[in-house]
């Protein structure tokens, strides 16, 4: 598939894959496998749609047995000045990293939490829409801290306090609109049942659905649902940067027209 196609044509070549059956992986050991695979089977490279405005689309698949996190974007709190991750959050909230000692130096810190807006991590982290100002921000409940935390949680009492932060670290949502939208482009999206046949992984390509129409307002409601989770992962000296992340199975929850080919 190196001409120029139509839509419809590539929406036919996804269909057509299911009546090829189980597929061995082209990519043995590889989580990625299923949509290098699809890709190869559809003669693309590197997410390269053979279609009229490609940049308008893109495709992703996905196993239908796989709770795993998608990343959608990357974005660093706001006021992005202050450097959140690296000035303040890891240095004043951050505990000892397990490879400290070790693989690092005594002194590493790591700030390594995955949160979302139904409940507080452990450690007492959460985020929550405020519709009013019309902001995602970072909140902190020292009452959710866990037990096994009460160590870094004294520590804590002592040094910055157990109050609630302030100011909130925080993404505006027109920001978040806008960075989700040149994003979460159009898609092709695929799923895929996956077996494990004469020790290979297989594929049966089984669904195809339009995504088209991404809607903010229903990004913002995946967050307050706790379907959408915010990820920090920073450790003394590197901020692996902060990413937007959710289930791959909600992601047509996300726009407003949804095409189901079944």
């Amino acid at each position: 598939m190196t001409d120029l196609i139509t839509k419809e044509k590539l929406i036919e070549a996804i269909l057509s894959l299911r009546d090829k059956g189980w597929i061995p992986t082209h990519r043995p050991g590889n989580q990625g496998g299923v949509g290098n695979t699809l890709e190869d089977l559809l003669g693309l490279h590197e997410n390269n749609l053979p279609i009229p405005n490609a940049a308008e689309w893109e495709i992703k698949s996905q196993r239908s047995n796989t709770n795993s996190l998608t990343t959608l974007f990357h974005m660093e709190p706001s006021p992005r000045t202050i450097r959140w991750v690296p000035n303040i959050l890891l240095p004043k909230y951050g505990w000892t990293h397990k490879l400290a000692d070790s693989k690092y130096s005594s002194h590493e810190k790591s700030f390594r939490q995955t949160i979302n807006g139904l409940s507080a991590s452990d450690r007492g982290f959460k985020i929550e829409v405020d519709d009013v100002n019309r902001r995602v921000v970072l909140s902190f409940d020292s009452s959710s801290i866990a037990d096994r935390h009460s160590e870094w949680r004294e520590t804590l009492r002592k040094t910055v306090g157990l109050n609630q932060l302030d100011p909130q670290p925080y993404w505006g949502i027109d920001d978040l609109g806008h960075k989700a939208g040149t994003k979460l482009i159009n898609t092709f999206y695929v799923v895929a049942d996956s077996m494990i046949i004469d020790g290979v992984e297989h594929f049966y390509y089984k669904k195809l659905m339009l995504l088209s129409g991404f809607n903010v307002d229903r990004f913002i409601k995946a967050i307050k649902e706790g379907k959408i989770y915010v990820d920090f992962d920073a450790r003394t000296g590197h901020n692996h940067g902060t990413k937007f992340r959710l289930r791959s199975n909600t992601l047509p929850d996300l726009y407003s027209k949804v095409q189901d080919f079944g």
